[in-house]
């Protein structure tokens, strides 16, 4: 499980500058493949995130979706966003950097798999 500040720990999170909620993967269809899906990524990105870091679980079973890279691909330099995508412990370590350095950040956490 994740623990996030203000809120029960939980299995899924999503981060974002300035506040937190849990992940419903059912909102957007997300499934361990294809994965991550463009929305959830927006989402982050319409929150007001120019770091996003994306978790492919605890044993890297969450894929992250073509469409979701090729979305990053095609808008990167547009957006102005970079992203990562790394194992939840790294994942949760970066994300916490990035925030202790004041940067915009976001993060789709999940905390099994």
């Amino acid at each position: 499980h994740i623990e996030v500040k203000g809120f029960s720990s939980g299995k899924d999170f999503k981060l974002f500058p300035g506040g937190a909620e849990e992940w419903d993967w059912n909102k957007t269809n997300t499934r361990h493949v294809p994965g991550i899906q463009r929305e959830d990524v927006e989402y982050l990105i319409e929150k007001g995130a120019k770091y996003i870091v994306l978790s492919k679980g605890m044993q890297d079973k969450l894929e992250t979706s073509k469409e979701t890279l090729d979305f990053f691909e095609k808008n990167n330099m547009k957006l102005g966003v970079d992203y990562y995508i790394e194992g939840t412990r790294e994942a949760c370590e970066h994300y916490n950097r990035l925030v202790e350095e004041n940067k915009p950040v976001g993060a789709l956490l999940h905390s099994t798999c």
